[in-house]
């Protein structure tokens, strides 16, 4: 049983090199990513409090966990001038001067996209 102490002790030193194997990049215009992002920008929109909808700027990483459907995303999002109930928020223009803030997020989605289900398994997000 002590055998078993000195290789947990290695396992969890190495904790985050060996997770950062089980992601591997992928293309940003895949359609199973696609909707993960969507779906990661609207659940953005609903839970916080601005009353303003933010829209995707731009991808800065895609990835998927290897063997699953589970997706690792970091997304540079802008403030609209547009309420986030709105119709087209892809087309609204972003606000300028000081209130048009700008957020770094990193979402990490399962999808299952058979059954349109996406379920948020993580989110951090930093005001630029």
């Amino acid at each position: 049983m002590f055998w078993k102490l000195p290789l947990l002790l290695g396992l969890l030193a190495l904790g985050p090199h060996v997770c950062s194997w089980m992601f591997e990049d992928i293309g940003k215009t895949g359609q199973e990513f696609s909707m993960c992002v969507e779906f990661a920008i609207h659940h953005f929109n609903e839970h916080q409090p601005d009353e303003n909808a933010y829209k995707l700027l731009w991808v800065r990483r895609s990835q998927h966990k290897k063997f699953s459907l589970t997706y690792l995303m970091d997304l540079h999002l802008g403030r609209t001038i547009c309420k986030k109930h709105d119709e087209d928020i892809d087309n609204c223009p972003l606000q300028e001067g000081p209130e048009g803030k700008k957020v770094n997020c990193t979402f990490i989605v399962d999808s299952r996209p058979l059954y349109t289900k996406f379920t948020l398994l993580n989110s951090t997000c930093q005001q630029m």
